[in-house]
């Protein structure tokens, strides 16, 4: 059950018109950490902070399905020092908050080139994700080692070799061929992409999912994004008017 409102905009809330998959661009830590004189670590683990409280908040609120940018492909071209910082940012947050995820009874994917993550960190997401597989409130989805490109090429691939075996016509491939063929294909796409930091382009991230998704975009950096900023982003979505290249009176 969602807990009370919190705070008078969170009572503006319909609940009849929640967008049910909520996916976030996590922008900003290294120019929030900059503004405070800290180093881009510090900005990191203050977003891991933030988006264990978020996750709590999309869940409260009645979102099923959050997905959000932990690690790029293209991230790895960082600093050496910032990479295996932000590894074991990722594995010690992985750490502090799986026994809530579990008491929460979230569900934790976790999507992108897996096999590229350290050894350690990759055992204990698969493990987390054993341990959750069957719970079903809020299915929280990590992307690391993601890139939107190399999952469509990676469904190509997929798709290439029925279709060299003889499982599939390559004149009879569709839209949902590949859409089953994608890291989550039993996800819905999101409703809702929200970008901090004020940034305006997708980075790379659910280039398919995306094609309909309402964006919001906001100035502030991912640290200070908390529960209000949530509610914000979805009153703003409730404003819309979603066409899907219709036309809509």
């Amino acid at each position: 059950m969602s807990q009370e409102p919190t705070n008078p905009r969170e009572a503006e809330i319909d609940p009849t018109r929640l967008p049910r998959h909520i996916a976030i661009i996590m922008d900003g830590n290294g120019r929030w950490a900059r503004a405070r004189n800290q180093d881009r670590l510090f900005g990191h683990n203050e977003g891991g902070r933030a988006l264990k409280a978020v996750a709590t908040a999309a869940d409260e609120l009645g979102i099923r399905y959050l997905t959000v940018y932990g690690f790029s492909s293209e991230n790895w071209r960082r600093p050496e020092t910032e990479v295996n910082g932000l590894m074991d940012l990722i594995l010690y947050w992985l750490r502090d908050c799986l026994d809530e995820i579990i008491e929460k009874r979230m569900r934790l994917r976790v999507i992108g080139r897996l096999d590229d993550l350290p050894t350690v960190l990759r055992a204990e997401l698969e493990s987390a994700m054993r341990v959750t597989q069957a719970y079903t409130r809020l299915t929280f989805t990590l992307a690391l080692n993601y890139g939107g490109r190399a999952e469509v090429v990676d469904a190509v691939r997929a798709i290439a070799e029925k279709a060299r075996r003889g499982e599939i016509a390559p004149d009879a491939i569709d839209e949902a061929d590949i859409a089953a063929h994608l890291y989550a294909p039993d996800v819905p796409d999101p409703d809702l992409l929200i970008r901090t930091a004020g940034e305006q382009r997708l980075s790379n991230f659910l280039l398919w999912e995306t094609a309909y998704s309402e964006i919001y975009v906001t100035p502030t950096c991912w640290p200070d994004f908390d529960r209000a900023a949530l509610v914000d982003a979805v009153l703003e979505y409730q404003k819309r008017v979603r066409k899907f290249g219709a036309v809509v009176e």
